[in-house]
């Protein structure tokens, strides 16, 4: 998709804002599984909760960073993190006509 982005806007900006999104979407995958995980094994819920909260905390900076201080289009970044909906869609698809 970045590659998509940078062809169809002529800018290199937009596939960089089009990885950052896909960077942040990834960083939140990771963020709410190994939450989950570490729910599950019950080990401290007040520790966990807040290894959570910084992290979404790193991940709300990143994406100030990303729109404000990098000035990456918003929109591409919101491209990339629906990359992985784009694709699991695609993956769903597919399995259908098999």
């Amino acid at each position: 998709m970045s590659l998509v982005a940078s062809f169809v806007a002529s800018s290199a900006w937009w596939g960089i804002a089009v990885a950052g999104g896909g960077l942040l979407i990834g960083i939140s995958f990771f963020v709410i599984t190994s939450s989950v995980s570490g729910l599950s094994t019950n080990r401290r819920p007040a520790w966990i909760l807040l290894k959570v909260t910084g992290r979404y905390a790193l991940l709300g900076f990143l994406a100030y960073v990303m729109i404000a201080r990098l000035r990456l289009p918003p929109l591409g970044l919101v491209l990339g993190a629906s990359s992985f909906a784009v694709a699991a869609l695609v993956e769903l698809i597919n399995n259908r006509r098999n």
